[in-house]
């Protein structure tokens, strides 16, 4: 059972809150970080309503998605980008996944009326080869079981001067995203606002499926291993991921067109910036690259939600 400091944890990305820990670049750290109903639904009987979930519940916004931090970061001020190497994801020994009354993109179907009351799934976590969870198994029911793809899904740095909720916030520094490729061996780019950087971690999901339907995911505890490096005096128009064989161009708006349009108008300016790819050669190689791809991270109906997507282009063709 991983233990979580509550002192460390916020419901908003405050630049006014103490550093947790200060860092150096390169260095490792460990957050522990708390699931996303902060760890009062621990069995199938704890149903996800409003009277269980108080004091929580009863802020507006409600406090949801705890985040650990704010960890400094040595050397970064303001006008500089944040590379953040996810190293471990290392989930809880279960998991939780709900469905909660009034939310979710069936909340309100007619057929399926069950799919408005709550429930509660709690999901078991076995180790896998590794020895831990990280490449585990969820075990589901005795009938099915998957392969666990952990990753963080809030995440961010806090921004010049606003208090962003960890839960609603969806911005270029900081965001409850749920992106799946935010994973061990990937990189998140992000800009910096101040001194130090300020970055908090939490709403780590052990699994997910494209869009997050229920709004709830495979929702656990967990402790992240990562490790910060600052390129100073350089900016991004939003969030961007770097995996082992692609990038990534991260954006969030709404309706989800507007999204991928910004995704991809932003994936080009990286790609002609940084790789030197001709515009027009580009803009038909992502027309006709059958390993393009536009990912639909979360697709939630909420006034105060955006669909999050992200552009993703292989790295085998950045050749200069």
């Amino acid at each position: 059972m991983i233990n979580i400091d509550k002192e460390k944890m916020s419901y908003t990305f405050d630049y006014n809150r103490k550093p947790i820990i200060k860092v150096s670049q390169g260095e490792s750290f460990t957050l522990s970080t708390e699931d996303n109903l902060s760890g009062l639904v621990k069995s199938e009987k704890d149903l996800p309503l409003p009277e269980n979930l108080k004091p929580y519940s009863e802020a507006v916004p409600v406090k949801n998605n705890p985040i650990t931090g704010p960890v400094y970061i040595e050397g970064a001020q303001k006008g500089d980008l944040l590379e953040i190497t996810i190293e471990k994801i290392a989930p809880n020994d279960y998991g939780i996944s709900n469905i909660i009354p009034q939310n979710g993109l069936l909340q309100n179907h007619l057929k399926w009326p069950e799919l408005s009351k709550a429930y509660t799934k709690i999901i078991k976590h076995l180790p896998g080869p590794s020895g831990t969870t990280r490449d585990g198994t969820g075990v589901f029911n005795e009938k099915l079981s998957y392969k666990l793809a952990p990753f963080i899904g809030t995440i961010g740095v806090c921004p010049e001067f606003e208090i962003l909720s960890s839960m609603t916030g969806q911005f270029p520094c900081c965001g409850n995203w749920d992106c799946r490729d935010i994973k061990e061996k990937s990189k998140l780019y992000l800009n910096c606002y101040h001194e130090g950087a300020l970055l908090y971690i939490g709403d780590v999901h052990a699994s997910q499926g494209d869009t997050e339907l229920t709004w709830s995911a495979d929702e656990t505890k967990s402790e992240v291993t990562v490790s910060c490096k600052v390129i100073k005096n350089k900016t991004i128009p939003y969030a961007r991921i770097e995996k082992e064989d692609s990038i990534i161009q991260l954006f969030t708006d709404s309706p989800m067109e507007n999204a991928v349009e910004n995704a991809i108008i932003n994936l080009m300016d990286w790609i002609v910036e940084d790789y030197g790819l001709n515009p027009r050669d580009l803009y038909v190689m992502l027309s006709v690259l059958p390993e393009f791809r536009i990912n639909v991270y979360q697709m939630v109906i909420h006034p105060l939600f955006q669909s999050v997507v992200g552009a993703e282009f292989p790295k085998k063709y950045l050749v200069k």
